[in-house]
């Protein structure tokens, strides 16, 4: 995964996520760590599984919604990540936050079509879980965050489009809070680095 590699330290001054306590003191970092990658291997893979496992979120949920839960579940992976001591980048943590999202929305439900997206999803947990014991500098603590928020929202989120206007304003509050926390990260970002540079 280092073809193309990008230097820890670029990383770090772009909003890295850091171990805890640097990250209370910075914690715009459990964003926008979640858009930076360490590679062009890094961001092609993760672009893989996305186009793969977002449209499916995106349609149970809706847009406001999916991009809350990518942006929740990415930085949860984030605070488990940074507990553990680890310096991570990429959307690793979103990613499984999604597939943690559909396994919730899949479950108990018997349908042939239900059924076959579930073994989808633990397979793709599986090829995961593989890749982040033989390859070094996986970051499995934020994989297991995002899974476990993942998840834990998919049970209480109801799996279905905004069904009427009441329904639709809480969603768009939701993806406009999450897109929001986005600019802000970067805005924080983006003055930390001109700190620094100075």
């Amino acid at each position: 995964m280092s073809l193309g590699g990008i230097s820890s330290e670029v990383t770090l001054r772009l909003g890295a996520s850091v171990p805890v306590p640097y990250e209370l003191a910075q914690p715009w970092r459990l964003v926008t760590a979640i858009f930076l990658h360490g590679s062009i291997l890094h961001i092609l893979f993760n672009m893989w599984v996305l186009m793969d496992i977002g449209p499916m979120v995106e349609e149970l949920y809706g847009s406001g919604r999916y991009l809350f839960l990518f942006i929740l579940t990415g930085a949860a992976g984030y605070v488990l990540s940074s507990a553990m001591g680890h310096v991570s980048v990429g959307a690793s943590g979103s990613l499984l936050g999604l597939i943690g999202v559909l396994l919730a929305a899949t479950t108990g439900r018997k349908t042939m079509a239900a059924q076959s997206l579930r073994s989808a999803l633990i397979r793709w947990l599986i090829y995961i879980a593989v890749l982040g014991v033989i390859m070094r500098g996986t970051d499995n603590a934020a994989h297991l965050g995002g899974v476990a928020s993942g998840y834990l929202l998919g049970r209480i989120m109801v799996d279905r489009p905004p069904a009427d206007v009441s329904e639709r304003r809480i969603a768009d509050l939701l993806g406009w809070g999450a897109g929001i926390a986005v600019a802000l990260s970067f805005g924080l970002m983006v003055f930390y680095y001109l700190q620094q540079a100075a």
